[in-house]
């Protein structure tokens, strides 16, 4: 399937491993120039190198910036003035008691997990309606439906995401701009790989007894009983990106393997 993207620019916010590099290969392979961003100059780099090995030709280029800094934000904005793609990825997570949260946590959480897709959205938003196209993208989690208890604080940001998304998409009623939401499950990840190991070591058991545990006792209604690879996020995310998902907009996508127990 074409997915018509060729000639679209897309941003992809926190790219440079996991989730959002998936999405900027899979957005490079249907031919749209991409925007990768992460923290690390270095680490952008390495990230751009990969990328254009891996997809030849790819028109694909990084901007640095700490989504926790304003001021970061402000320079990427600078050097990226409009985009036809936004796709909302950085976010952080951090299994962690909720008495043990401090306030310093909840805002570094909120900062950079709700504020980075709103500051981006309040920039490039306007344009894509000006332009009368656009798509936004906000990756929440299906945390943000179903809580999770080990980290509230988390689950209190993806939830945040998902009424930005649906506020945003009732601000393009009779416009080409669409706003969803895409909601991934437990997801192999480098940093659910580092938490999945992290499990195996204090529990003393093989990285295979982890994950079997863990969907056991934490995640026991996934229907898939197992992690999603980042590809399968990146092909949801890709097609709504695309002009074929014109009808789709303000919408919660679940790619959450059934996890939450829901029929809508």
């Amino acid at each position: 399937m074409d997915l018509q993207l060729k000639g679209k620019t897309a941003l992809v916010s926190g790219s440079t491993q996991g989730i959002g590099y998936a999405i900027a290969k899979r957005l490079l392979t249907e031919g749209a120039r991409v925007i990768i961003n992460g923290r690390n100059q270095q680490k952008l780099d390495d990230a751009v190198a990969k990328l254009k090995q891996e997809v030849p030709g790819a028109d694909v280029s990084g901007v640095a910036a700490d989504f926790a800094s304003a001021n970061d934000v402000d320079a990427l904005l600078a050097a990226v003035d409009e985009v036809d793609i936004l796709v909302n990825n950085a976010g952080i997570f951090e299994p962690k008691p909720f008495e043990q949260i401090s306030d310093e946590e909840w805002l570094r959480f909120f900062e950079v997990n709700v504020l980075s897709g709103v500051r981006l959205s309040r920039h490039y938003f306007p344009k894509m309606l000006k332009k009368d196209w656009g798509r936004v993208i906000f990756i929440s989690s299906e945390s943000g439906i179903n809580v999770a208890e080990e980290m509230i604080h988390y689950s209190t940001t993806k939830t945040a995401q998902l009424t930005i998304s649906r506020g945003l998409a009732e601000l393009t009623k009779g416009t080409n701009v669409t706003v969803n939401a895409v909601l991934p499950g437990p997801t192999r990840s480098e940093g659910v790989n580092e938490f999945v190991s992290q499990l195996a070591q204090g529990q003393g058991v093989t990285l295979e007894d982890a994950e079997r545990d863990f969907f056991k006792t934490a995640r026991p209604t996934s229907l898939i009983q197992r992690f999603a690879s980042v590809d399968e996020i990146a092909n949801l995310v890709a097609y709504v990106a695309s002009p074929l998902s014109a009808a789709t907009n303000g919408s919660a996508l679940r790619a959450d393997g059934g996890v939450a127990k829901l029929i809508i």
